[in-house]
């Protein structure tokens, strides 16, 4: 068992690191400090088809897996946070369901300018009042002679500020109690700002990328603008989840990284009573847990991608390995801005901004507990409690 990464994978984490070595640390504080989308580095990484890593060649992709993807989201997100992360996120794992179930007419209008980032795309799934019961979201989508009228209302979608398409589920018919997945329809549509009110919701962390909650009268999406069949939107949903979880889980994950390192850093440099900070073990041991956890769920998210890439069930691995970047990194994180001490509290030393953006995905895409409850069943055969 080979647990080194291949020597083409280390090439392109190498271009990756040089592609994006000038946006530093004064950079992504100055996104955080004043709101600014970073364009200039989602540019960069369309620029150099990074966006298109696991989409097919045949439309300007690299046809690569969900393990490049994460190993690149890993890199992303060490350098520069979620903020980073979230800046691109949906363009590599949203696709995946027009991918799956498009038609070739689909994915001929849509991929190439999603790799190449001319389209700017969200997400809209969470409703106000349903959360993580998907089943009973209440967004309609009602069918005309050519087209879909969609109303309702969506919450916590990132990116509706610039973007120009969204992918949306709504309901295309009543809920049936024996079966209530079935009626949900999904849709990769223009994101009409006349149909469309997108409000942004101020937020603890990655304040320069947009998160808002939509209010969605009379949008109309042409026929052709359906994702596969109509009312089998939940099962191509669910499709997106498990690449969705180990993604999130690889950006938590290289958010702790650089937490870490910072410490680490800090440790080494930091005297106090004429000695440095970093020889006292009430620090080292701290560390050293953080260390040998972070060891341990990159081990998993690869577990996870690389079941993915290989066709098989992966969903106990990509939550178990979301929950634990999640929870290790919340530690890790705190443990960073206490290593710092006071200057922790302070912007400057940005272990304080890498906290706030490790709630992210704490609390997202879908919360701790209920993951916890999702092992307890498919894991350890426990009775369903959801």
């Amino acid at each position: 068992m080979d647990f080194s990464l291949s020597n083409e994978q280390n090439d392109l984490l190498n271009s990756l690191n040089n592609t994006i070595h000038d946006y530093d640390d004064n950079y992504w504080l100055h996104c955080d400090n004043t709101s600014k989308y970073p364009i200039e580095f989602v540019n960069t990484i369309a620029e150099g088809g990074w966006l298109g890593i696991a989409m097919p060649t045949e439309f300007g992709g690299s046809n690569l897996g969900v393990t490049e993807a994460a190993l690149m989201m890993m890199l992303i997100s060490e350098k520069g946070g979620m903020t980073a992360a979230s800046s691109i996120h949906m363009n590599i794992f949203g696709p995946s369901s027009i991918v799956k179930f498009g038609t070739k007419e689909q994915k001929e209008r849509w991929l190439p300018n999603i790799i190449s980032g001319k389209t700017k795309m969200c997400f809209a799934v969470t409703e106000p009042d349903t959360g993580l019961d998907t089943t009973r979201l209440k967004t309609k989508a009602e069918r005309n002679e050519n087209y879909y009228l969609i109303n309702g209302r969506k919450i916590w979608t990132s990116t509706a500020q610039i973007t120009n398409k969204i992918m949306i589920i709504a309901r295309t018919s009543k809920r049936e109690n024996g079966n209530p997945t079935n009626g949900l329809s999904l849709f990769y549509t223009d994101f009409n700002r006349d149909s469309i009110e997108a409000r942004i919701i101020n937020k603890m962390g990655r304040a320069a990328v947009d998160t808002n909650e939509l209010f969605i009268d009379d949008l109309k999406a042409p026929i052709e603008d359906i994702i596969g069949e109509e009312g089998k939107g939940f099962s191509y949903l669910i499709h997106s989840l498990n690449p969705e979880r180990i993604l999130v889980a690889a950006e938590a994950y290289g958010i702790a990284k650089n937490a870490l390192e910072r410490a680490v850093n800090y440790a080494n440099e930091r005297s106090v009573f004429d000695r440095l900070i970093g020889k006292n073990q009430s620090i080292q041991h701290p560390l050293a847990e953080a260390w040998a956890k972070l060891e341990s769920v990159k081990l998993l998210i690869l577990k996870a991608a690389n079941l993915y890439d290989n066709n098989k069930s992966c969903g106990v691995e990509a939550n178990a390995a979301k929950f634990l970047a999640a929870e290790y990194g919340m530690e890790i994180c705190k443990q960073a801005i206490a290593t710092h001490g006071g200057m922790g509290y302070a912007k400057e030393y940005h272990v304080e901004r890498l906290f706030r953006e490790m709630m992210i995905p704490y609390l997202a895409p879908v919360s701790q507990q209920l993951v916890l409850s999702y092992i307890a069943e498919k894991a350890l055969g426990l009775p369903k409690s959801y």
